[in-house]
């Protein structure tokens, strides 16, 4: 039987009236070409189904089409089922409806279907049992807001898009607005689901070319686990401006349910013994020395603004045997309190994985929190090595050097377009199971909702993952860096009507079943740092990815003396 709260949800969330809604440019900085990537060809996927609509439009016209609403946003709630095959039964029968109906009079618009589950599966076991050629799909677990269980969304996948939204130039204002055009405040749970990049401006190395500069999705089909209970959602998008009618719509909808499993199999969250056939870093240590060094002299001199820069790693595995990115994924999820386990794979793309802790934004309404996260270091093995790390690092000048950067470069941008910021608490210890950090959360509220996209920009890139101030330090790692960061570090979340969320999408990595995976990591480098325990630390952060290939590496130790 579903619980009371699993009730409160579906009463919260519940709308069936129809309901319209009303440039993330980084500094330009010309990076080097990747010759590491040059040789990664990956065959064109057959099987998968991604007919859809691009919902970002090209051309003269943008920006006069992007401001006009689609026509209607509904939703439509089943009445409730005992388990997931009975919610596709109940679903196939709403679509044969649909299509005798007319398209609600309209050229565009956006229909959700949901059918609510008595029975509680996890999100990531649905999209575990769905075909991986099934593309492109999409996975976020974030955090609870709410205490009282009243928002008790815990994780959410999916499948082929209703909708998606990609170009090759940097998201700007009229990328959002294409995306808000088919959101609405009372349809909360219809969300764009996705990334952008850390710096649209550099070349794109061909493993990250199908992700274009951003890439978000509005789900086909879409399972959201709650706290008590479940939902299957099949969501129908058309646009005839954009050459994509509801007839389109509705038979690429039947297309991909077809193929969707409604047999569930619950997934050990553990992944087979594999050996490793070959790993490589870039840069190797060696190279590692000379640019944090070189980073250390540009900091240090008088003419220089510069006060820090993170300079990050990226580690291709390649094992004996095939990586499946969603058991991966499994493993980080059992250890990802207090953290954000996202996936994002569009069609003919590697999956884009990650377990990060640190929050870019969440805004509800008017409401808006950021995070300030830096300063790492290992957990102890026994509480009281535990305590004494914790004060080595509460403690530490130049971790408290690197954090305020961070911290204060956050408020100043929160003040930009807030009435008013908080920081509370200014300084504290956040402990994640293999890594603690330093940390601080700042709130504030909006001026208009119409901020948002003005707050994206301006917190992205944040010192955390670029440096300070932002134009040297892009300009830095522009030199510096001969990788793709691609999405790493980048935004990477969820816009919703009355709501949005992005975390920053650092412990991460680009994972393909048959081409093993890019692991990456980044450290800060300010006045102080020293390149050999800054490679301690990239070795510590990917860790919770090495792990799974049992190369558990031997560096807590050294990283406890520091």
């Amino acid at each position: 039987m579903a619980t009371p709260t699993f009730h409160k949800w579906l009463t919260h969330f519940t709308d069936t009236k129809k309901c319209s809604t009303n440039t993330l440019l980084s500094p330009a900085s010309k990076g080097h070409q990747s010759l590491y990537f040059h040789h990664y060809h990956r065959p064109v996927c057959q099987g998968c189904c991604y007919l859809s609509m691009n919902g970002c439009r090209e051309g003269n016209d943008q920006h006069a089409r992007a401001r006009k609403p689609v026509g209607t946003i509904e939703t439509r709630t089943l009445a409730a089922v005992a388990s997931p095959s009975m919610a596709m039964y109940s679903l196939n029968m709403a679509i044969s409806d649909l299509k005798s109906e007319a398209p609600f009079g309209t050229s565009s618009g956006l229909v959700r279907v949901q059918v609510p589950i008595e029975e509680q599966v996890e999100a990531i076991d649905w999209l575990h049992s769905q075909n991986h050629l099934l593309l492109p799909r999409c996975f976020f677990s974030g955090r609870k807001h709410s205490p009282n269980g009243e928002e008790n969304l815990v994780s959410v996948a999916g499948v082929g898009s209703a909708v998606f939204f990609s170009q090759p130039h940097p998201f700007s204002y009229w990328d959002w607005i294409s995306i808000r055009r088919f959101l609405s405040e009372r349809c909360p749970l219809v969300r764009a689901y996705g990334a952008i990049r850390f710096n649209a401006e550099t070349k794109v190395s061909s493993e990250w070319l199908a992700f274009g500069s951003f890439y978000f999705m509005i789900p086909q089909v879409e399972f959201n686990e709650l706290e008590g209970g479940s939902v299957l959602t099949i969501t129908i998008a058309w646009d005839n401006d954009l050459s994509w009618s509801w007839e389109n719509a509705i038979n690429a909808l039947q297309e991909t349910l077809c193929k969707v499993s409604s047999s569930i199999v619950n997934f050990p969250k553990q992944t087979p013994p594999t050996l490793i056939l070959s790993s490589h870093n870039i840069p190797s240590k060696v190279d590692w020395d000379l640019a944090v060094n070189r980073a250390l002299q540009m900091i240090e001199r008088n003419d220089s603004l510069l006060t820090k820069v993170v300079l990050a790693r990226s580690t291709r595995v390649v094992p004996t045997s095939d990586i499946d990115p969603l058991a991966w994924l499994s493993c980080l999820k059992v250890e990802g309190e207090n953290a954000y386990q996202f996936l994002l794979q569009p069609p003919n793309a590697p999956a884009f994985i990650g377990n990060t802790p640190e929050q870019l934004f969440h805004r509800k309404w008017l409401h808006i929190t950021s995070e300030a996260l830096a300063g790492t270091r290992a957990r102890g093995a026994s509480q009281a090595l535990d305590r004494q790390i914790q004060l080595d690092l509460l403690t530490s000048p130049k971790d408290d050097i690197e954090f305020t950067i961070v911290r204060d470069t956050i408020r100043r941008k929160l003040e930009a377009v807030c009435e008013r910021v908080v920081i509370k608490p200014e300084k504290i210890i956040r402990k994640l199971p293999r890594i603690q950090h330093l940390f601080a959360q700042l709130s504030g509220r909006l001026r208009t909702e119409k901020d948002e996209f003005e707050i994206l920009s301006s917190l992205h890139p944040s010192p955390a993952v670029c440096g300070f101030p932002t134009e040297e330090a892009q300009l830095l790692i522009a030199e510096t860096e001969v990788f793709d960061r691609g999405m790493y570090a980048g935004p990477v979340g969820w816009f919703g009507g009355g709501e949005s969320e992005f975390a920053v999408g650092i412990r991460s990595a680009l994972v393909e079943k048959d081409r093993g995976a890019f692991i990456y990591a980044g450290t800060g480098i300010v006045e102080g740092s020293s390149p050999y325990l800054e490679w301690d630390e990239l070795e510590l952060k990917t860790s919770q990815f090495t792990k799974l290939l049992k190369l558990d590496l031997p560096q807590r130790q050294k990283v406890d003396c520091k």
